[in-house]
């Protein structure tokens, strides 16, 4: 069995290359008019595109083929402040040069829109604005010419809305109304205080769509599925897929601040996750969600390299 480890977003290894600069919209609106506001936006993502292929080449040379884009690439990109802008038409050789960066290497890209694009929503409003985000997420993958659907966004089902069927029922109708180069993309992830990993694999397999499982957000939700039976059901969903199931792992920050996220990855608990997973023995890529990104990668997998029944192939690859 071969896992290969990711991280998301920020590299702290590479001084000054945040792929996430923005501006706030009050700053914007000091600014004296709409040139200066457009100048200003131009050159925070210029800065945001360089740095992005800055850490894909740094994750080349250190081997960590797994990584998660930042939605932040172009600020206020789905503000009505920035409407008319073609940020992708701006910076096309921009893009052009990330994607084409990605499909030379074969990376394996993602995205994960913010936790307030809620498909599910019975506001309006709020599913208007979801779908503009998620047209945002999908127009920065198509500018990289990444227009191969293995590349995905991956969300959560949504609230409960006190009503947990019928918000379900509407994530379902919602989602099959997306055009397709949207719904494509789409995969979904248990989540930490609403929908448990079965109520996800459930949609996941109803929809046909690849499940994500995230091993922190199971241990908050509880489940009637153990992880031993769990995992090989949720693979199975990625059987029609190009990449890996892909599975998202964290460590809570305390007993007190469970939900969150630590600063790195707490290695009893990694090992533990392993030997349940070796017992089913199939590939898969796993999404590091820690505090501090590449550097909790390189720390797990130091740690990682010393353990006899593991052989280390790079520093994010394994067999076990």
């Amino acid at each position: 069995m071969i896992i290969r480890l990711g991280y998301v977003s920020m590299t702290l290894e590479l001084a000054d290359c945040s792929p996430s600069g923005t501006v706030t919209l009050t700053g914007c609106n000091k600014l004296p008019d709409d040139e200066a506001r457009l100048y200003r936006l131009r050159k925070i993502t210029a800065k945001n595109l360089e740095n992005t292929l800055r850490i894909l080449r740094y994750n080349k040379a250190m081997n960590i083929m797994v990584y998660r884009l930042t939605s932040k690439l172009v600020p206020l990109s789905t503000h009505p402040i920035t409407s008319g802008w073609d940020y992708t038409g701006d910076f096309r050789r921009e893009f052009a040069e990330i994607g084409d960066f990605v499909k030379e290497n074969n990376f394996r890209v993602s995205a994960h829109p913010d936790h307030y694009t809620l498909i599910n929503s019975s506001s309006g409003a709020v599913l208007g604005a979801s779908l503009i985000d998620l047209d945002y997420h999908v127009r920065l993958l198509e500018a990289m010419g990444l227009e191969d659907y293995r590349y995905k966004l991956v969300m959560h089902v949504g609230g409960l809305y006190k009503d947990k069927p019928a918000s379900i029922s509407r994530f379902k109708e919602n989602f099959i109304q997306l055009p397709d180069r949207i719904r494509k993309r789409i995969i979904l992830e248990n989540d930490d205080k609403s929908y448990s990993a079965s109520d996800v694999l459930e949609l996941c397999n109803e929809l046909e769509i690849p499940m994500v499982l995230d091993v922190h957000h199971y241990n908050c939700v509880s489940d009637h599925i153990g992880l031993e039976k769990l995992l090989p059901l949720v693979f199975n969903t990625w059987k029609d897929e190009t990449f890996l199931p892909k599975v998202h792992f964290s460590s809570p920050k305390s007993s007190k601040e469970f939900r969150s996220h630590a600063d790195n990855i707490d290695f009893i608990e990694f090992q533990a996750f392993l030997g349940t997973a070796a017992s089913i023995g199939r590939d898969f890529d796993i999404m590091l969600e820690a505090k501090n990104k590449d550097r909790a990668l390189l720390l797990l997998s130091s740690q990682l390299s010393g353990l006899n029944r593991i052989k280390q192939i790079s520093l994010s690859e394994f067999e076990i």
